[in-house]
């Protein structure tokens, strides 16, 4: 079986340079690797998705010198998938809904770091860990809630979940050379994270260990801003009987000032870069990758 390495973007801004990278390493490995490589628009926000940026990603890619199998997945085309992948947990008992706002779960936390005196545990993307607030509430009563329409979301218990799936939950770290080796998760530094938000029937960490998985994803490739996600992804992958990809984190494209590129921070686009007559190659080099990207198989 060939390894299978995807790229896959959000339609929410245009690309930047830290977008070039992950694709062109992505690219790069499977060449490296005589691997396919997928291209995947990853657009469940569809508040802030819009056609415009998806389409400026084929360009972009195109004019990069990528090309990738089609047809490409887009996953507000496979809500279903995401829905019946929380369907097994809800019936395995590992998710419970959540109807506090964000206030509430502030005063919940300010509440208990004065009785404490000590500062609240915080999670991966230092967000402070929800306080369980809502995890007690009785079935009968969260149903009477929901059906009167209190907006809520769904969390994993991850207490639950760790009692299902207790581990050890390893991975396999691989680098560009094909050295790989063994590292251990923690997914309970995550804590009861949200795994299905108010306004859409999924989440990021839901949809993509779905999505590669049934896409056949062996090889993940992203960013360090994304390694500690992995934790979750794993724990998520046991509880559905899921396959774990190997994975790869690469250091980020920073700007002058040391901070990672973002859309949020309004990063210089590609698109702003050719306008100054920058050329694919010129940018691949730049990016360090001396190889001219080859037709997918």
């Amino acid at each position: 079986m060939k390894p299978v390495f995807r790229f896959a973007p959000s339609p929410n801004g245009r690309l930047h340079l830290g977008h070039a990278y992950s694709a062109l390493l992505n690219a790069d490995f499977a060449q490296r690797f005589g691997g396919r490589f997928l291209l995947r628009i990853e657009d469940i926000d569809l508040t802030r998705c819009r056609p415009e940026f998806e389409a400026a990603i084929y360009d972009d890619l195109t004019w990069l010198g990528l090309n990738w199998e089609k047809p490409v997945r887009r996953q507000s085309e496979h809500f279903d998938d995401y829905r019946a992948a929380f369907a097994k947990l809800r019936e395995r008992g590992v998710v419970y809904r959540c109807f506090c706002s964000r206030k509430d779960i502030a005063e919940a936390i300010a509440c208990r770091e004065a009785e404490t005196g000590r500062p609240w545990p915080r999670d991966p993307d230092g967000a402070a860990l929800y306080p369980g607030t809502c995890k007690a509430l009785e079935p009968e009563k969260a149903e009477r809630l929901a059906l009167a329409g209190r907006p809520h979301t769904w969390r994993i218990d991850m207490t639950a979940a760790l009692a299902l799936a207790p581990g050890p939950h390893v991975f396999t770290r691989f680098d560009r050379a094909g050295g790989e080796e063994a590292c251990h998760a923690d997914p309970s530094r995550w804590g009861d994270t949200v795994i299905i938000r108010k306004d859409v029937p999924t989440s990021y960490h839901l949809s993509v260990v779905v999505d590669d998985a049934l896409q056949g994803i062996t090889h993940v490739v992203r960013g360090k801003d994304l390694e500690a996600a992995t934790d979750l992804h794993i724990l998520l992958q046991a509880l559905l009987g899921l396959p774990t990809p190997r994975y790869h984190h690469h250091d980020l494209v920073r700007d002058l000032s040391g901070d990672k590129l973002a859309k949020s921070r309004r990063s210089e686009s590609l698109l702003e870069l050719r306008a100054q007559g920058i050329g694919a190659a010129e940018l691949r080099r730049r990016l360090g990758f001396s190889f001219h990207p080859s037709p997918s198989t």
